[in-house]
């Protein structure tokens, strides 16, 4: 006991000289109260990641719900035997950022994948991106017994219509969806099949996959069980590679994280070579075979890429399609334009004689894009890149207006800056 005394007398007191000590004798004192201070600040930090963790980390009810909607064969999926009877399917670490939307790491046939479940959507027509979502829209409650193929397929192509607009496309993608829930390869769609994918097409970001999925910068869809689904694992989950984990977010101050980014940032050749797939990404949104699509929250930590610096859009649930957008703006009461915004800044104008907002976004996505690049790329850029690049990312931002009455001018912009990163690393062992 005397020892452990001893040595607590050593760590509180012996960076003060004895002389010292004699001269300031609250000096202990107030020593003491710093230590205790600190232990004490530590043990709050360390409790609020716990119980943060214990709330938004709920996969073992995830999988206890799917797996018993499995069970009574009310629901059914590529991956359920998986999940449910030779637990082969596990779940990791917790990526979860609300309760309900649970998002885990984890490991599928020796493959590490992200798995997805139970996540509503987050950008809504009818609601805020952060409502507390509708769990009742994915109570595998459609199609009803008795419906046939031939109303079910309607059913889909009417659905695809009110989220994606009247695409000649539309029954290419019916197809597709059909394929996809004919889990056994049997010809023809369960009941328990059609009631699985109907509820993962009422979740934004798995109807956007869907749309996307002949582009090379959206998560590959590997499986699905109801409502749970499973993608590609992307490595890197934000655009500088790392980020300050979300407990010290709020301690530190935007220099801090700045700093940070800067450090961990891939080297510019490889920026660039994420800046133009990010370029690409926008122009395949643009008009493309399924509509016009919106990125309504425009982050570093919603874009990533793979360990060969391809740029991958990590969360599809902050972009939007058309219609979607159209349906949240349709007569919705407005003082200012600021009330006409859906998501975090996909805005229209507010008629203020009318009282009501109008129906097209004002801000294109490339000049959303490229306000998010400007630091990315201008940091370490060459110097004589860098006056040419920071004067077209600067034209590129001052877009504006409706994206329809200036496609021309919107290309131009955008095949300029990516010919300009991609004639810097082309014959290089960047591109």
């Amino acid at each position: 006991m005397r020892r452990i005394r001893r040595l607590v007398h050593l760590v509180l007191f012996c960076p003060l000289s004895k002389g010292l000590q004699s001269r300031l004798p609250g000096i202990k004192v107030k020593y003491l109260l710093v230590v205790w201070l600190g232990i004490f600040v530590g043990s709050w930090v360390a409790y609020m990641h716990y119980s943060s963790y214990s709330e938004l980390c709920r996969g073992h009810v995830c999988r206890m719900i799917i797996c018993d909607q499995y069970k009574k064969g009310i629901i059914s999926g590529s991956t359920c035997k998986d999940l449910c009877e030779e637990r082969s399917l596990l779940f990791q670490h917790c990526l979860s950022s609300s309760p309900t939307q649970q998002v885990y790491s984890g490991l599928w046939r020796e493959t590490e994948v992200i798995i997805k479940c139970g996540i509503e959507e987050a950008l809504k027509a009818d609601s805020h991106p952060d409502s507390v979502p509708r769990r009742d829209v994915v109570l595998f409650d459609k199609p009803t017994r008795g419906t046939s193929m031939d109303e079910f397929k309607e059913m889909l192509l009417n659905f695809l219509k009110s989220n994606l607009g009247d695409q000649p496309s539309l029954a290419a993608l019916v197809s597709r969806i059909i394929a996809m829930a004919d889990v056994n390869r049997d010809g023809k769609v369960s009941l328990a099949e059609a009631k699985s994918i109907w509820a993962l097409l009422q979740l934004n970001e798995f109807l956007l996959m869907l749309s996307l999925h002949e582009k090379e910068h959206t998560s590959k869809l590997l499986g699905h069980c109801g409502d749970l689904y499973i993608t590609e694992k992307i490595p890197h989950t934000s655009l500088y590679g790392v980020d300050v984990p979300p407990f010290l977010q709020s301690l530190l101050p935007s220099v801090v994280h700045q700093i940070i980014h800067q450090w961990f940032a891939p080297a510019w050749p490889r920026r660039a070579k994420i800046a133009i797939g990010l370029l690409e990404f926008v122009e395949e949104i643009f008009h493309g075979t399924y509509g016009n699509f919106y990125i309504c929250e425009t982050s570093f930590k919603n874009v990533g890429y793979n360990d060969k610096y391809d740029f991958k859009m990590v969360n599809l649930r902050k972009v939007a399609t058309e219609m979607t957008i159209r349906g949240f703006l349709k007569g919705r009461h407005c003082e200012q334009n600021v009330d006409c915004t859906y998501g975090k800044d996909c805005m229209a104008t507010c008629d203020k004689l009318m009282k009501q907002c109008k129906s097209d976004v004002v801000q294109p996505n490339l000049a959303k894009v490229c306000g998010l690049l400007q630091d990315y790329l201008l940091y370490r850029a060459p110097l004589e890149l860098k006056e040419e690049l920071q004067k077209q990312l600067r034209t590129c931002m001052t877009l504006s207006g409706l994206a329809s009455q200036m496609e021309v001018h919107h290309s131009l912009v955008l095949n300029n800056l990516k010919t300009l990163l991609w004639k810097k690393i082309s014959n290089t062992k960047y591109s």
